[in-house]
């Protein structure tokens, strides 16, 4: 079931754009976020920018005789569902080549869906990709581009990352739990999980964490048995994944209603 509005917190009438490069995405980067937002009330849209169909295969027998990227659309609609987003846009660019191909046309669907759904803020990757992932970096970019070309008419912008150590703590739970051999999360060493510039505030997702993992769960071709996020119960993941990371961008001014910002804490220092 999902948690319970917040009193005093109803998010209704807002809408959130997500903006995000391969299904699974959502998941890891914000994905107690955005179920927060829905269960506050919030409308959540989600734009995937690829069907991610140059990823890995956990297993091959999930295919069942369909291509990669076919598969992983409906995962990425499962998953959604989880999180309560209400529309999801899946479009088809090249997957590991979006920060070079149809750049026109990416940050002319990005413009549009803003223009659609008149979102109050726009979440999206950092400068630094999450782990310097390039598709996720051109994300970036566009959805800047894209904000930005809108002048005074700008939702806020936002931006997720996962600082240095969280996903290590993660394996390292996993492997206390139960034992598990892997030592990457997708072929990717915890420690390329680092921020480019720290975050100014974080959100309290601890309730919704099990949503968080069963929606990554969703995403089962690139899961596999061996992957931490397969393993971490929830108690630890509440402890390792319990906020999430951002800061808004400085194109965006400051408003009277900073939705975002009214849900989270500022990060010591920033």
């Amino acid at each position: 079931m999902p948690a319970a509005a917040e009193p005093g917190r109803s998010l209704a009438g807002r809408t959130v754009l997500a903006v995000f490069a391969h299904p699974d995405d959502e998941s890891l980067a914000c994905g107690g976020t955005l179920a927060r937002l829905a269960d506050g009330g919030a409308r959540v849209v989600l734009l995937c920018a690829s069907r991610g169909e140059r990823g890995s295969v956990a297993d091959p027998s999930l295919l069942d005789g369909s291509d990669l990227g076919a598969v992983r659309s409906h995962e990425l609609s499962d998953a959604a569902a989880v999180l309560g987003v209400s529309h999801v846009i899946l479009l088809d660019h090249p997957d590991g080549d979006l920060r070079w191909s149809a750049v026109a046309e990416l940050h002319a669907e990005i413009v549009g869906a803003i223009e659609t759904f008149a979102p109050d803020l726009v979440i999206t990757f950092a400068e630094d990709g999450l782990y310097w992932h390039l598709d996720h970096i051109g994300v970036h970019e566009r959805t800047l581009t894209a904000v930005k070309s809108l002048g005074d008419r700008a939702p806020a912008l936002y931006y997720v990352t996962i600082p240095k150590g969280v996903m290590r703590a993660v394996l390292d739970s996993a492997r206390a739990k139960v034992g598990v051999s892997a030592s990457s999360f997708w072929g990717i060493e915890p420690e390329a999980f680092v921020e480019a510039i720290p975050a100014t505030f974080t959100i309290d997702v601890r309730d919704w964490v099990p949503r968080k993992l069963a929606a990554l769960r969703c995403h089962r071709t690139q899961m596999g048995p061996t992957n931490p996020m397969a393993w971490i119960d929830d108690d630890d993941a509440r402890r390792w994944l319990g906020v999430e990371y951002f800061r808004r961008s400085p194109i965006t001014a400051a408003g009277p209603d900073l939705v975002l910002e009214r849900l989270g804490e500022s990060v010591r220092g920033s």
